[in-house]
């Protein structure tokens, strides 16, 4: 920083009234200092003050930038004066002083509480204090964590001072001009306590809440209890009042609040949290920032059946928020795009095609499909029993275009992608997404066939009035899946067999355990086999595989380690039924192993485009275009198709990938959907949760809650799995748990499928079991009804 003689005599480049600034001064005044001059300037009842600017912060020379340097650095004199100045022409009563850095009150980055605020600062000494112990604040170990996640760099931040005069209210508190918990943009919800706001927006009160409408007609109030009033006292500071205050506010002031509320919006563009106080009758804004965190806004229209069942499928599908690499890569083309091309195929659009929405770059909001059926829908039957007579699902491999398939998947994968050039290198994402498209054709024809077979059997049941359940007939296990989950059990049964590795899969964790298992040659031959499987979501590239993440592959064979032995064949439903029925439940099952061999088959060509990304993503950090590799992931594939070598990217890429890195995390905690919306309530009664039936049987045990495939090694035999998701990778599981309570999926999804074919109960889109049961408490299951009780 400057030494103290380069500082100027001007006093306004250091110190300049709130009303000297605007929504682009960001870099002088700090977020607040902006937003609230913005305000004044548009004519809201903001409080008198002025900003010492970041042109002051940069003047102090300070030996390092931390807390400590700044709360003793000397003020250069004409700073000094030239905010002694600005206080004795505000009145020189209690001042508020509030930090507002240049990192601060942003879209994505609220900043709150993360710096300073001073409130009823009394006399000038007090003052300058102050404003040495905002700009210290910057340097604290809460901001400096704060921006270190969010990716700001250190030396692109400074801070400024707002003063602003000091006002002793009747009541103060936080107003939200969307509901910051439902998204409901409908809504302004005013939370708001006796005394000083600070008690609200720090927490130490529970205030009184106000729900309104836009006409701020009230909607629903809830009295708070008034544990805390903070109150200034005189000669500076404040003191925290035990004694409660009671009453409502007025219906003016209530009425004010909402409208002030909507002209900021509607001024800034987006919903608003905003800081306001009132006294004697009149309302003050103290700060205004936008929402952070915001939910999607709730659905405008209840949903039919077949939404349900589609959305259900796709909160399934989308356990995690998808990147735009995503969205331009993956998820157009993979399974979404293979469905979406099946069912127009058929007559339907729209069924699996913009169903998510982006803001900024960043997926937002998942939206229920509205499928649309198309004049041709009408010739559908005749397509599907025209499909089903030429292409057998039992042969489907034996179909020319799988073989080429296969073989363009060798070749491209056995290239060396590092020797190639930036041209070469390039185009090798979307080669990888070309080549599922043979696999959707075979999918288009061949599916109507396992379509057929399955209604022709279960037909067969229900005129034969046999009491064999369809879903037992089903049970064969020779799909590519079972293989799978019957090759790790093989790996699972080595271990037990081995005294010293069964001990140690049963203590130690799974990235602990992975060089052991990698010398295992069952280990490193299930990888070469089974290695392309997606791990989180077959939705989404973004995801790694089992071959790039071998430690959940080691999770999996932990847990079904844990047992003595495997469970025991089920006696085969089949026997006794006359030949004409075994033909049929042969044709049944080869239909229903082709619905999940060719979806194994397609994710072939998922660790091709994932390598290719990483390499691009390894050049462009190279050349210092990404601060990582990874952030090519919050790029999207035609922003890199479009340079011709790395470093035509210049600071462009790395601006966009900071941008939606940071909105991304400001969306972390936010769900694409509120599941209440998909999910029809239930009446729980003595419950603790309840879903949809999906897997009959009744069963106890203690709760596993398991989030991701990262902790699959902490199942145990006979846990209740509680997730909020499955996708195939997680079907080994099964064999371990005694039932299964999903918070996403319906009756057929992957795990209600496989929770019908290990014989154990399951419970679907209970919406909430993951937040509402706990780890280790024993609940019972009910398979039958849908309930979880204790």
């Amino acid at each position: 920083m400057p030494a103290l003689e380069h500082v100027t005599q001007d006093a306004g480049r250091l110190v300049a009234p709130l009303r000297a600034f605007g929504r682009d001064d960001l870099e002088r005044a700090g977020g607040k200092g902006a937003n609230l001059g913005e305000l004044i300037r548009i004519g809201m009842p903001v409080p008198d003050g002025f900003v010492v600017t970041t042109d002051a912060y940069a003047a102090v020379d300070v030996p390092a930038r931390d807390h400590a340097s700044y709360e003793h650095a000397e003020l250069p004199a004409p700073l000094a004066r030239a905010v002694a100045d600005a206080y004795a022409a505000l009145g020189g009563g209690p001042v508020a002083v509030r930090s507002s850095a240049t990192a601060e009150d942003l879209p994505g980055a609220a900043f709150a509480g993360q710096q300073d605020t001073y409130l009823n600062v009394v006399g000038e000494p007090a003052l300058l204090d102050a404003v040495r112990r905002c700009w210290g604040s910057l340097w604290a170990e809460r901001a400096v964590t704060y921006r270190a996640r969010l990716g700001i760099d250190p030396d692109d931040v400074r801070i400024a001072v707002v003063v602003q005069r000091m006002i002793d209210p009747d009541a103060a508190g936080v107003m939200f001009t969307a509901d910051p918990v439902t998204g409901d943009r409908g809504h302004v919800v005013v939370e708001a306590g006796a005394g000083l706001g600070e008690a609200v927006v720090s927490g130490l009160v529970t205030p009184d809440r106000y729900v309104l409408d836009r006409a701020a007609k009230l909607g629903q109030y809830t009295p708070g209890r008034n544990e805390v009033v903070v109150r200034a006292t005189p000669g500076g500071g404040v003191s925290h009042d035990t004694a409660p205050v009671a009453g409502r506010l007025d219906d003016a002031v209530l009425d004010e609040l909402v409208r002030l509320g909507g002209e900021v919006e509607r001024h800034f563009g987006r919903p608003q949290d905003i800081e306001w106080a009132v006294e004697s009758g009149r309302v003050h804004l103290l700060q205004a920032r936008p929402m952070t965190a915001l939910p999607p806004p709730p659905l405008a229209r209840r949903l039919n059946p077949l939404q349900r069942r589609l959305t259900a499928v796709l909160m399934e599908l989308l356990p995690t928020r998808p990147y735009p690499m995503d969205m331009s890569t993956w998820v157009p083309h993979g399974p979404a795009g293979l469905m979406a091309k099946v069912t127009e195929s058929l007559g339907i659009r729209r069924a699996f095609e913009d169903f998510l929405r982006e803001k900024d770059g960043v997926v937002y909001q998942l939206v229920p499909p509205r499928p649309h059926p198309l004049p041709r829908v009408l010739l559908a039957p005749f397509r599907v029993a025209s499909r089903a007579r030429r292409f057998d699902p039992a042969r489907w491999t034996d179909d020319p275009r799988y073989g080429a398939y296969r073989e363009r998947v060798r070749e491209l994968a056995a290239r060396d992608l590092t020797a190639l050039s930036w041209a070469e290198l390039v185009r090798v994402p979307r080669e990888a997404l070309d080549l599922v498209e043979p696999v959707t054709d075979l999918r288009i024809d061949y599916l109507p066939g396992s379509g057929v077979a399955v209604a022709r059997l279960f037909l067969a049941l229900r005129v034969s009035r046999s009491r064999i359940r369809l879903g037992d007939l089903m049970l064969d296990g020779r799909s590519r899946t079972e293989q799978a989950n019957r090759d790790l059990e093989a790996l699972a049964g080595t271990v037990r067999a081995d005294r010293d590795l069964a001990e140690r899969f049963a203590t130690e964790e799974p990235a602990e355990l992975l060089a052991t298992a990698e010398r295992m040659p069952q280990f490193a031959a299930l990888i070469a086999e089974h290695g392309h499987r997606e791990s989180a979501s077959p939705l989404l590239a973004s995801s790694p595989t089992w071959g790039e993440a071998p430690e959940i592959v080691v999770g999996l064979v932990k847990a079904l380690a844990t047992a003595d032995a495997a469970p025991s064949e089920r006696p085969r439903a089949d026997a006794g039924l006359s030949p004409r029925l075994r033909r049929l439940v042969e044709r049944a099952r080869a239909g229903a192993a082709f619905r999940e061999d060719s979806h194994y088959e397609f994710t072939r060509p998922l660790p091709i485009l994932r390598a290719a990304l990483h390499e691009l993503g390894g050049r462009l950090a190279a050349a210092g275009v990404l601060d990582d590799a990874a952030d090519i992931w919050h790029l999207r594939l035609e922003e890199i198709e479009d340079l011709d070598e790395p470093a035509a990217a210049g600071g462009r890429l790395r601006d966009a990938a900071r941008a939606r890195a940071a909105r991304r995390d400001e969306l972390a905690g936010v769900r694409l959907i509120d599941p209440r919306s998909v999910f029809p309530a239930r009446d729980a009664g003595d419950a603790l949760v309840a879903g949809e039936p999906a897997s009959g049987g009744r069963v106890s045990g203690p709760v596993r809650i398991i989030r991701e495939p990262a902790e699959f090694g902490r199942l145990a035999n006979g846990d209740i799995l509680v997730c909020p998701y499955t996708n195939p990778s997680w079907t080994p599981l099964f064999q371990r748990a005694a039932a299964v309570v999903v918070d996403s999926g319906g009756i057929a999804s992957h795990a209600a499928i496989v929770a019908r074919e290990y014989g154990i109960p399951a419970i679907m889109g209970t919406a909430d079991g993951t937040a509402v049961l706990r780890d280790g408490q024993t609940v019972t299951v009910d398979g039958d009804t849908g309930r979880v009780t204790a």
